[in-house]
């Protein structure tokens, strides 16, 4: 049976809440006992409300934040508590594509010269090698030779995300981590940047992590979908039992706020209202029952853990 090529077991990341003189006075449980594996070859969704911890999530796999506790396996080897050198050498087969590629290319460089600077810092290459390998990927990801000669702010929003994944391909990486790929894009845009993901995924026989809150991408898009709320994983499982048949009242209520074709923007199966517990002050037992109708006195005493129902593991005492 295939090994997973990442797995995250039991991962927490608190951020300290100070007040006076500096004091902590509490912490913002933004990861809170997250685990799961990623299999060679897939297609891996995270879904949530905005502030669940997607994000903190990514970064901290890549090392940009810290763990508090658990651990990250990468290709068989913990990656979490290696020193900054070797860390540095395991990025370049574990890459993140940002929310905003405009953000992470330096205004004042060169789409080239952005394009060279990992292979200075992580390769061998000559000069030449750099270039011809450049050019390659440049075309792999649908970009002319001349985008080289050009600043992030010459070229669109699409352009600039496949800048982006032409940089992170650069390295031939083994696993991607795509926070949001299609945000801020038109429609038409999306599709041709999800077609290209599809496409660069065969190419060059990557592992995606697609961080999303948009479900119609990640129903397209993924093999399996994770479900997060408040920094816990809720829901997980195979997409097509995820969507046809969700179990846990979050799930429900996410799904049933994607609008319809020919029907309202949010149909009359959609409850949840208000927003999210403060993270840290989160409330006892389940951290979804202050919004869940079917919450009874048990979740407010216990939290419940995730048990396996079909193909899928479902973290609520009364799942459907």
């Amino acid at each position: 049976m295939t090994s997973p090529i990442l797995s995250v077991l039991d991962l927490k990341v608190h951020f300290a809440v100070r007040g006076p003189f500096n004091r902590r006075i509490g912490a913002i449980k933004a990861v809170d006992g997250v685990s799961f594996d990623l299999m060679p070859g897939e297609v891996f969704g995270l879904v949530g409300e905005s502030g669940c911890g997607k994000s903190t999530l990514g970064k901290t796999i890549m090392g940009i934040n810290q763990p508090n506790g658990g651990e990250i396996w990468f290709e068989g080897r913990q990656i979490d508590r290696l020193p900054p050198a070797a860390r540095r050498a395991v990025r370049k087969s574990l890459q993140y594509a940002y929310q905003d590629p405009g953000a992470s290319l330096d205004p004042r460089w060169k789409i080239g010269r952005s394009l060279q600077e990992p292979l200075v810092i992580h390769s061998d290459l000559d000069a030449a090698a750099r270039e011809q390998r450049i050019r390659s990927i440049l075309e792999a990801v649908g970009l002319p030779d001349t985008h080289l000669d050009l600043y992030p702010h010459e070229i669109s929003g699409g352009q600039q995300r496949r800048v982006g994944l032409a940089r992170i391909l650069t390295l031939h990486p083994k696993v991607v981590i795509l926070d949001e790929p299609t945000s801020g894009l038109d429609v038409s845009v999306q599709a041709t940047v999800l077609s290209l993901f599809r496409s660069l995924r065969q190419t060059f026989e990557l592992t995606y992590m697609l961080i999303s809150h948009d479900l119609a991408v990640v129903r397209t898009m993924c093999n399996r979908v994770a479900v997060m709320y408040l920094g816990r994983i809720v829901e997980a499982g195979p997409t097509e039992e995820i969507f046809d048949r969700p179990r846990h009242p979050y799930t429900r209520s996410l799904l049933a706020a994607i609008p319809k074709i020919g029907g309202p923007r949010i149909t009359r199966d959609f409850w949840l209202q208000g927003e999210p517990p403060d993270p840290g002050n989160l409330p006892s037992g389940c951290r979804f029952r202050t919004r869940c109708p079917k919450a009874t006195d048990l979740c407010a005493r216990e939290e419940p853990a995730a048990r396996p129902l079909g193909q899928s593991s479902v973290a609520c005492h009364f799942p459907d």
